[in-house]
């Protein structure tokens, strides 16, 4: 029989530790250290010889924004089906970044408005905890926890280009840190490598020159500009944990989108954010007018009255993009495709660093299948592409209803759009269609699992009734 999305979606998911490490490699060689490389990275110390990861930036042990990284300063978000991941992993990786400084702020310190109006959260226990720290932080903790494996090595350079004999990889390419020109460049022999270079990736450009065909890229652009803050936590400011406000179009509200986190080193990070023309800058005062004007009374509280530490920061991402791996005819066998490198979505949703984690789950998969390897990874394209149709959905479904994106709109868009609303408006008042709602948008379940008849029913009763309670 043939697996549903949503079947797949959960065993992806699942948090229970694989017991089958089963030697299938000499080497394989991850180009890039991001969250994706270094979680791939992982999964392959289970089933490899030795791992060489390749990364340009030269971090260490360092919690401070890679340059590689160019939004790693702006708040981010780590799902709760990421975490999940971590500790599945890392055992005993979320203890051990509470103990460093993360936060996992309790209900009462955790708000959420939209158009100004404070949601209800979902009920106790039917997500998760929540694990709050800046990327640099926690990207430093996985790194450290990843390169403490003993058959995993980092060297530092540019990834170069990928070698084709035949129908497989054979080998990744790197210019070292400090040299230049071609005759410096090493070629590492390798059984498997992994693309995890991120949203400039060049895998298609690679593949293309070598007369392989170039995977479909979708763009939707969202324009979307960020800008950040950090400041000194003060319970005598305020209480707060983790806020996020949003206002949506049609509510006569300035499309801004706002967030405090509160981080490690008894700090606030407070993102504020527009679209389109709507363009943060770096000047402090905008932003604390912004703060004002826009959100609700606890960002104000915090940009007016807290220590600022640093400079106000800012970022702009163009569009989400998506390349389609598993709808190719042909693939090198050799070849796997993770994180930002396969797709990006509007930061704002917070999707990025849980994707990652979940496409390590899918090479896991794909490994444990003790699969050929002188054959394409199909079964980890597919799989990966379930992890990447959730995001898009989630994350596309809302940046259309933006005034300024113009689609592509999918097959049945109005109807999905007034399906989703009526839900959405009966997650205020029915915990457990909240409850399910927000396991759907932190990737614990699958979309399906919100849109089943007896979900419909409750929220189409709601609709029709309004005044039930």
């Amino acid at each position: 029989m043939v697996e549903s999305a949503a079947q797949r979606f959960a065993k992806i998911t699942s948090a229970e530790r694989p017991k089958d490490n089963r030697i299938l490699m000499e080497r394989a060689v991850v180009l890039g250290a991001s969250m994706a490389g270094l979680m791939a990275a992982r999964v392959l110390s289970d089933h490899a010889d030795e791992v060489l990861i390749v990364e340009r930036d030269t971090t260490g042990d360092s919690t401070e924004p890679r340059p590689g990284v160019p939004q790693g300063s702006q708040v981010h978000a780590l799902l709760p089906a990421g975490q999940a991941q971590l500790d599945r992993w890392f055992p005993g990786f979320t203890r051990e970044a509470l103990d460093a400084g993360a936060t996992n702020p309790p209900p009462e310190e955790s708000r959420n408005y939209v158009n100004g109006v404070r949601r209800p959260l979902p009920p106790p226990g039917s997500v998760g905890s929540a694990l709050v720290s800046t990327r640099p932080f926690l990207e430093s903790m996985v790194r450290r926890r990843t390169l403490e494996i003993g058959n995993i090595r980092l060297v530092h350079g540019r990834a170069d280009g990928i070698d084709i004999t035949g129908d497989r990889i054979t080998a990744a390419r790197y210019q070292p840190e400090g040299t230049s020109g071609p005759e410096s460049v090493v070629t590492v022999p390798a059984d498997l490598v992994v693309d995890a270079t991120g949203r400039s990736s060049r895998l298609s450009d690679w593949l293309g020159a070598a007369g392989w065909p170039q995977p479909p890229m979708q763009r939707m652009p969202i324009k979307l500009n960020y800008a950040s803050a950090l400041f000194r936590r003060d319970p005598k400011i305020s209480d707060i944990g983790v806020s996020i406000a949003s206002n949506q179009p049609g509510s006569g509200r300035p499309l801004r989108q706002g967030g405090i986190l509160a981080v490690e080193g008894e700090r606030w990070l407070v993102l504020v954010a527009g679209y389109a023309d709507d363009r943060p800058t770096r000047d402090i005062e905008d932003f604390r007018q912004r703060c004002r004007n826009d959100y609700p009374p606890d960002f104000a509280e915090i940009a007016d009255h807290g220590e600022l530490l640093g400079e106000v920061i800012t970022y702009h991402q163009a569009d989400s993009r998506r390349r389609d791996y598993h709808l190719l005819d042909r693939i090198p066998a050799g070849l796997i495709v993770a994180g930002d490198a396969v797709a990006s979505f509007n930061p704002i949703y917070g999707q990025g660093m849980t994707s990652a984690t979940l496409h390590a789950s899918c090479l896991s998969a794909y490994l444990r299948s003790n699969p050929p390897l002188e054959y394409a990874a199909r079964s980890y394209f597919n799989d990966v592409s379930v992890v990447v149709d959730v995001a898009w959905q989630l994350s596309t479904a809302a940046d259309l209803s933006l005034p300024h994106v113009d689609g592509p709109y999918p097959r049945g868009y109005r109807l999905t759009k007034w399906i989703s609303a009526m839900i959405y408006d009966a997650t205020a008042k029915d915990q457990t269609l909240n409850a399910q709602f927000n396991r759907v948008v932190t990737m614990l379940d699958h979309p399906s699992k919100l849109a089943g008849p007896q979900n419909l029913l409750r929220a189409l009763r709601y609709k029709l009734l309004p005044g039930t309670t």
